[in-house]
């Protein structure tokens, strides 16, 4: 059984898998050794374990994973992968950009398939039939765009996202809701109809805290694989096992 950690931006989880299989998944605001004590009574089976990290987190953490498991690995530039990493910075690529690029070659094998994390940033990431990653785009969030137009202007106010109204706003606040999220729609389908034009039989995934928000809101049509950071790490975890 496989461990899989995924220490995001804005929140961290954790899954457990068994024979390719996701058992469980749970959000943490942080992941202690003392989960890994709780887990270890419940699945006394798990072996491996995986960690991928976008900040800087505790020391403590990894001594502990390295002490307690046969197998660690902590995601980076250097680690093998079963795809083909074409990005010229390796060393700064997103691992969570990587690790979803996995997780989409792997549900959808030898098929192009564009990759649209929809969380703090909104990244769009391409993996080809031949299972090379070639990269992507990173463009501002939601919660961003919405901190942005406060931030940077005198009298704007701060606005959160809402269920769609009108096309344009009667407020400023209508104004800026329908700006910003309108706005991200328009760039999200945009993105995808020139996908499309360069990348034939395109297959699109939208994962990310925000994947709900373009339910039935984009032209084009995608699947949702909430999971598909967690199922890409435990890909490469068990490639490397593999080797």
């Amino acid at each position: 059984m496989n461990l899989i950690i995924d220490i995001g931006n804005t929140r961290t989880k954790f899954s457990v898998f068994n024979h390719g299989e996701e058992m469980i998944s749970v959000p943490v605001d942080e992941f202690l050794p003392s989960h890994v004590d709780v887990l270890l009574k419940e699945h006394p089976s798990i072996d491996s374990v995986i960690l991928s990290s976008v900040k800087n987190y505790s020391q403590e953490l990894k001594k502990y994973l390295q002490k307690t498991f046969n197998t660690f690995i902590e995601l980076d530039e250097e680690t093998p992968l079963p795809v083909e990493n074409c990005y010229n910075t390796k060393e700064t690529l997103g691992k969570d950009r990587l690790a979803a690029a996995v997780g989409a070659f792997h549900l959808y094998p030898n098929k192009n398939v564009l990759i649209i994390d929809a969380g703090t940033a909104i990244t769009y990431d391409l993996i080809n039939e031949k299972g090379q990653y070639l990269g992507g785009n990173i463009s501002p969030g939601l919660e961003m765009r919405f901190k942005a137009l406060n931030h940077f202007t005198g009298r704007l106010p701060l606005v959160e996202k809402k269920d769609f109204g009108k096309l344009f706003g009667q407020t400023t606040s209508e104004a800026i809701r329908a700006g910003v999220q309108h706005g991200t729609v328009f760039e999200v389908d945009k993105a995808i109809e020139t996908f499309k034009e360069f990348y034939k039989n395109l297959n699109v995934i939208i994962t990310g805290g925000d994947t709900i928000f373009f339910d039935k809101k984009l032209k084009n049509s995608f699947f949702v694989h909430f999971n598909l950071i967690a199922i890409g790490l435990n890909r490469i975890l068990e490639h490397n096992g593999e080797n």
